[in-house]
């Protein structure tokens, strides 16, 4: 008899246990989008709107045997999931994979596709004609935002504000002077160690021209702003708790087999799990090989031994635009910066949708 796994969510570890899965069980995937965003284009989709539709692979007919529900998930609990629609699934195994919400660009609001490309083309025109650009927020967002204005407008006058006093402390101080140097290159202006007194008065992405003040006293005028800042855990239909209780950051508590705590059949994956690591899709996709590894031995009758460890040392592949960038990844030695050509060749020339068409059959 075949055995039902559903995974809720079909972002960058969903999609990939459901695929890994798919010729060993019935794979019911359910998200709410017609299509897999992938997301590290988002940016890129927003200054070059002739390059959007490489963000998408649609679900319909991805999965061989699986079956896609396009729906949202209001409920969950040992034996299944109760849908927005009314909609109850029963689930032998169950993969929570919802993901996070970040502020639009880097990640988008609307659910279809067309809706997707309709708004990064409407902001796109906003942005256009504004000279002046403040981006709030110098994490990779904020930084990846500003380096892919820069390519396609290096006349633009980008600054970016934030209350940190360093440009991604937790990494090596090399990958930070060789950031500030390509920042610098790039005319971007960064300060940090402050913030706004008050927000700005326009909309996020909206053009119109303002002043605001940051708490050293010091005035900017810009046309435009963004948003880079805000993470959120996607885990509102656990709310309920009859199948765990959150953390107060709204994420999942999990054993090192990524099962949710007290069930040997519900797992959690990505950036709803309390795993203490940055939230980042290659993370999240290591996480579905060791739950698809997990979810077949059981499904063979065998005892599952897949473990994760979150790497010591954190890694990063921060593309500034598809011509630089910096990165740090570990080695048996330890952390060790890499030059911007190897975030170009893994990440900044096509921000993973070769990657993407692999998995998604369409390469």
């Amino acid at each position: 008899m075949n055995r039902t796994v559903v995974v809720i969510g079909g972002g960058y570890g969903g999609s990939a246990v459901a695929k890994a899965l798919d010729s060993e069980a019935d794979v019911i995937l359910i998200d709410p989008r017609d299509a897999f965003i992938n997301s590290a284009g988002s940016l890129r989709a927003l200054t070059q709107p002739d390059w959007a539709g490489n963000m998408f692979f649609p679900y319909n007919e991805w999965l061989t045997r699986g079956t896609v529900i396009r729906d949202r998930a209001v409920s969950v609990d040992p034996g299944g999931v109760t849908l927005a629609s009314g909609q109850r699934v029963e689930a032998d195994y169950l993969v929570l994979a919802t993901g996070s919400s970040y502020a639009y660009p880097a990640k988008p609001n609307a659910d279809s596709t067309d809706e997707v490309l309709d708004d990064l083309r409407q902001t796109h025109k906003e942005l256009v004609d504004a000279e002046r650009v403040l981006i709030l927020g110098a994490g990779p967002v904020g930084l990846e935002l500003s380096g892919e204005i820069k390519e396609v407008w290096p006349h633009k006058h980008v600054t970016i504000v934030d209350p940190a006093e360093q440009l991604l402390p937790a990494f090596r101080p090399e990958l930070r002077q060789e950031l500030h140097r390509q920042l610098d290159a790039l005319g971007i202006q960064v300060r940090l160690g402050t913030g706004l007194t008050a927000p700005p008065p326009t909309e996020p992405g909206q053009a119109g021209t303002f002043t605001v003040t940051t708490t050293g006293g010091q005035e900017i005028t810009a046309d435009i702003w963004f948003r880079a800042y805000g993470v959120h855990a996607n885990s509102g239909y656990l709310a309920g708790g009859r199948l765990t209780t959150r953390t107060p950051q709204g994420q999942v508590p999990v054993t090192e087999t990524l099962n949710v705590h007290g069930y040997d059949h519900v797992y959690a994956i990505g950036d709803i799990t309390d795993v203490a690591e940055a939230k980042m899709a290659g993370y999240a996709m290591q996480h579905a090989e060791v739950v698809a590894q997990n979810i077949t031995a059981q499904l063979r009758g065998e005892r599952p031994t897949g473990a994760y460890q979150p790497s010591p040392h954190p890694m990063i592949l921060l593309p500034l635009g598809p011509r630089g960038g910096v990165g740090q990844l570990p080695t048996p030695d330890g952390p060790a910066v890499v030059p911007a050509e190897t975030v170009i060749e893994y990440k900044g020339a096509d921000l993973f949708t070769g990657r993407m068409a692999e998995q998604f059959g369409t390469a």
